[in-house]
Parts: structure tokens; sequence; C-alpha cells
């Protein structure tokens, strides 16, 4: 069923699927949709398509099968073993808070290395068996950084493209990195590599400078006018704001309409309701925004009678030492404020620890008043951008870290610095007052808001980084 012919192939660490145990036992597979699926499943699908990826559980994987829309999930197996080394260890204890500035300690060891290796050793090889002759194949993240380099040995007919979802952060800082040599030969292995933005972009360029490769031309915005030569070719690298599928969120019907006037009216019906939604990762700055609320309602600058704030913190990756440590603080710190600020029956921070369906999300997007979204470091954020689809109405404020990707296209925004609780409090007792104060200078600050997302959104994307692979492969 996956043999060697399919023209365009996908790579990132997880396939979009989701394994479904029924109460009798019976294993079914479900694909779950995500952005990056929704942003290039039609691509998938009109060129005979195929995504490799790990199905989400160890020492098993189901064979290749197709997806309702014809698209084929190529699973690759991982052990425990695997893993703990790969997936925990060196994806998400060395290169995470590497990428992200150092947020936390990165933790460099050698057996995590090799583990990280030989897992991107057998993607490679499980790429090289479906791709047809000349394929593109797209890799996806920081997971799988080795991918390209390999993949060009095995397959050297391929055209192979790189995207980077995260941060990549100063040469200063990757330099630390025991491995930076063979990491960054990984990469030249594509022919094109993509970032968010254009300074992580010229992060890049500046460490293949400092490691003696030549770079030539400046960083653009979707388009390749920058490139490192190596091996008599040129690798071009430039800058691919992702987006998300914005006529996903966007259309409200009057019933969902009707249901986000129910919420409100469970909130309390005068309520400003304030709204954070992330995965609980320590990069996120869940506990600085808890801190500035607390303040706020301390100084009485925000009365809790007349202020909701909402978290949803989507459990992530609770075996990590320091996610478990950031649950802890988050969780204690709601326990804390609703303890000196909550009345029984009438909490003044709603948290939630488990995921939302989408359709739950929309509704809650809708009803905020204000959205808060409040990174240490983010590659891009997803989250700001699906708020504002949310809000074609023209209702609403977001406060963003200055810090967060998404930042340098949302302009409007009200900007914080996540560091600094002072400047969170500023830009969220800001936003309220603005709400009441400039109600149509609000409304045509999200109006723009919306616009920006909507007419940039996650096809703008992929077309843009598709397009630039197209180019480099009539270049070869």
């Amino acid at each position: 069923m996956s043999g060697h012919d399919n023209s365009f192939v996908v790579v990132a660490n997880r396939l979009p699927v989701d394994l479904e145990i029924q109460p009798d036992g019976t294993r079914t597979w479900k694909a779950s949709p995500g952005g990056l699926v929704t942003a290039l499943s039609p691509v998938l699908e009109a060129e005979q398509g195929c995504w490799v990826g790990w199905p989400g559980i160890t020492n098993d994987a189901p064979e290749p099968f197709h997806t309702e829309n014809g698209v084929l999930l190529h699973p690759v197996k991982l052990t425990d073993v695997d893993y703990e080394g790969f997936y925990e260890g060196f994806s998400n204890a060395t290169l995470w808070p590497l990428y992200h500035d150092l947020i936390v300690t990165p933790q460099y060891k050698r057996e995590w290395w090799y583990s990280y290796r030989e897992v991107n050793l057998r993607f490679a090889e499980e790429v090289a068996k479906v791709a047809a002759p000349n394929a593109t194949v797209w890799v996806q993240d920081y997971q799988l950084q080795l991918l390209p380099g390999i993949l060009r040995q095995l397959r050297p007919d391929l055209t192979i493209g790189f995207f980077l979802h995260i941060p990549f952060p100063s040469a200063d800082l990757f330099l630390q990195l025991p491995w930076r040599e063979e990491v960054v030969r990984g990469l030249m292995g594509a022919d094109v590599i993509g970032f968010h933005l254009e300074s992580n972009a010229r992060n890049f360029l500046e460490l293949a400078t400092r490691l003696g490769l030549e770079v030539t031309g400046e960083v653009s915005t979707r388009d390749i006018t920058a490139g490192i030569k190596v091996d008599g070719r040129t690798v071009g690298v430039g800058a691919f704001p992702i987006s998300i599928k914005s006529s996903d969120m966007t259309r409200f019907s009057k019933a969902e309409d009707r249901d986000v006037a129910k919420l409100r009216a469970e909130f309390g019906g005068h309520h400003r309701v304030i709204l954070g939604v992330d995965r609980l990762d320590y990069t996120k700055g869940i506990l600085q925004r808890l801190k500035a609320f607390e303040e706020l309602l301390e100084s009485q600058a925000l009365d809790p009678s007349e202020v909701t704030l909402v978290q949803i913190a989507t459990p992530s990756r609770e075996r990590i030492d320091h996610y478990r440590v950031t649950r802890s603080q988050v969780e204690e710190a709601v326990g804390r404020i609703n303890g000196r600020f909550g009345q029984i029956g009438r909490p003044v921070v709603h948290y939630v620890h488990r995921a939302v369906d989408k359709d739950m999300l929309r509704k809650y997007y809708r009803l905020a008043d204000v959205m808060l979204v409040t990174p240490f470091k983010d590659g891009m954020n997803l989250v700001a951008k699906e708020y504002v689809t949310c809000h074609d109405d023209g209702r609403g404020a977001l406060v963003l870290s200055e810090f967060a990707g998404a930042a340098a296209e949302l302009k409007q925004a009200n900007l914080c610095n996540p560091f600094d609780i002072e400047s969170i409090k500023r830009a969220l007792l800001s936003a309220l007052k603005a709400l009441d104060d400039s109600p149509d200078t609000m409304r045509q600050h999200m109006l723009d808001l919306h616009a920006q997302v909507v007419q940039h959104d996650v096809d703008v994307w992929s077309r843009a980084f598709l397009s630039a692979l197209e180019k480099a492969a009539k270049n070869k």
C-alpha cells in the first residue's frame, strides 16, 4: 500500500491520528486534523500524497492506511526507549529549551543524542521507501533536523524542504549545543529551509557564517532571496509566517451565538471575561499572567465581582520535570487566587486542565472580552490568530507578548513584556479600559487584526513555501 509511488511526502514527528479503544477492546485509528494537516491536505490529495510520522503509541504501529480524503498515512514505530531519548529527552529537554532562549537550562546528554540520531535515520529510511522518483518531501520541525541530510544521501533525486515551527535562537546560544555541526549539516540537506520570522532566518544565517559557510543575499518574507552555499548548491532560506484555516473559525451561526450568550450569562452576564488558552508549558507564561491578575485584584484595580479569568491549560509532556513543576505552580496560584477573591460557587478563576474540543473553544474565543497570550517565547502562537478570527464582529481585545512570533503581524494588539508583571498588568488594564472608553477605536483595531489573519491564512503559508520549493527544484 505504501509503495514507492508518492510524489509529495510530508514528514512530521506525529501522524495526524489518535488511537481510540472501544469498550469491547476494538482499536481504531481516527484522523485528528490539526492546523498542519488542514493546510497540507489539499496538496496531499492532489499529489498522491503520503504523511510519514509516529502514530502516538510506543512499541506498536498500525499498517499504513488511507484517510477518508485519500491521504496515505505511513506510521513509524517507536519503542519506549526511543520515546524517552528522542522525544522527551533530546527534542524536549535539550532542543526545546535551547531554542526558547534558555527559559530553563537545556540538558546535553550523549545517550539522548544517539537516540535522536537513530530515530531520524529510521524516519529517513521510511521516507526513502515511500517517495516516488523525484518526489517533493516536506520535513516538519525540530524533532527531525537531521532527516534532510540523511535523506539527501539515501535519495539524492528528491526535492527536500524543511520548516521549523519554533523559534531559532541566536548563534551565541545555538553554539552551546555539543552536536551543533551535525544538526546544521542535517539541515543543509534541504533545498529550502523556512522559519516563521525574518529574525529567526537571520539567526540561522549568522550561525552558518560563524561555522564557515558562505551566505548569499538578504532574508525576505514568503520568498527565497537568501541562501547558503554548500556542496556546490545553494540552500534557500526564508521567512514564511504560518497561520490558521480562517474559514474554520470565523463563521458563527445564530445558534452558536446563542450558546455564547448562555455562556456569558453563566459567568454573570455583566462580567468581563478574560481568556487564556495554552498547552501547559513553561514557555507560555501562564503563571506570570495569573500573578498579574492577582495583583490587579489585590490593588482593587479589578473588581472580582465584575471580572472572570478562564484559563484552559491543555496537558503537555507531563513526564518531564519542568512541566510537572509548571503545573504545580499554576494550580497552586489558581487555588490561592480563588481562595482570596472568589465566592462559594463563584470562582474568579475558572481553570481547565484537559483538552477542549474545537467547537467549544471557538465559543470561548467568541465570548472572551480580552484574550491573554503571554508566552516568554513562541515561534508564532496560533491561539492569538484563532481568537481574532472569531471576532469578525469587532468585539474584544488581544493582549499579546512581544516575544510571540504573531506580534510581528498583529500590530494592533496590546503588546506586553511577559517577563515584567507590571507590563502585563498595564496591557490588561489598558485593554479593559479601552473597551469601555473607546469602543469604536477598539472595534477598528479588532477588525484590522481579523482582516490581517483572514488575508494571510494557512493556505497562503503553504502555497508560498511550496512555491519556493518548486523554484528550487527547477534550479537544480
